[in-house]
């Protein structure tokens, strides 16, 4: 059988570990050059492939800001991971919660219109969120709920994907 020949094993292993390689190389040399300052990645011709000794000043500038060597002041990053956090595990929660009650709705209650409501819901994945964009930022500035979690999250919260899916099973 096919399965069972060692070269070929042997072989699409090492293809496998390759394309691995190849994928991951990028993502460690850019893990290398976080470590070094601007000024030794300038100067090498070819750059060190091993880490080097600015790493925990990096990753604190990084994260907490502060002011560079050059002068320049740079935000923190650790806020900005709070929020982003906050908000995907809210939206997530959220989009969860309310697509499970509007699929359970049209599946099980019997009511007047249900299956035009189904379509409704259907019909909102026909628009593109380029279409919606605007719109969506009009009713966050008329309700003032710029610059709140709010503001960011409830309108990503409906789903009608999720609707839909939930409804299929």
């Amino acid at each position: 059988m096919i399965e069972n020949r060692p070269v070929a094993r042997t072989l699409s292993h090492l293809v496998l570990v390759l394309g691995v390689l190849i994928v991951a190389f990028p993502i460690y040399l850019t893990f290398i050059a976080s470590t070094h300052t601007a000024q030794e990645i300038a100067q090498q011709a070819p750059m060190s492939l091993l880490p080097g000794d600015n790493m925990l000043k990096s990753y604190q500038l990084a994260l907490f800001g502060g002011q560079t060597d050059n002068g320049a002041r740079t935000p923190p990053v650790a806020p900005m991971l709070w929020i982003s956090l906050v908000s995907a595990l809210v939206i997530a929660i959220g989009k969860i919660a309310i697509s499970l009650l509007s699929a359970f709705a049209v599946v099980y209650f019997r009511f007047p219109g249900r299956t035009v409501f189904f379509w409704m819901i259907f019909v909102t994945l026909m628009l593109p969120v380029e279409v919606r964009i605007l719109p969506t930022y009009k009713v966050v500035v008329d309700l003032g709920l710029i610059d709140t979690y709010t503001g960011l999250i409830v309108p990503l919260i409906a789903s009608a994907t999720a609707t839909l899916l939930f409804r299929q099973f």
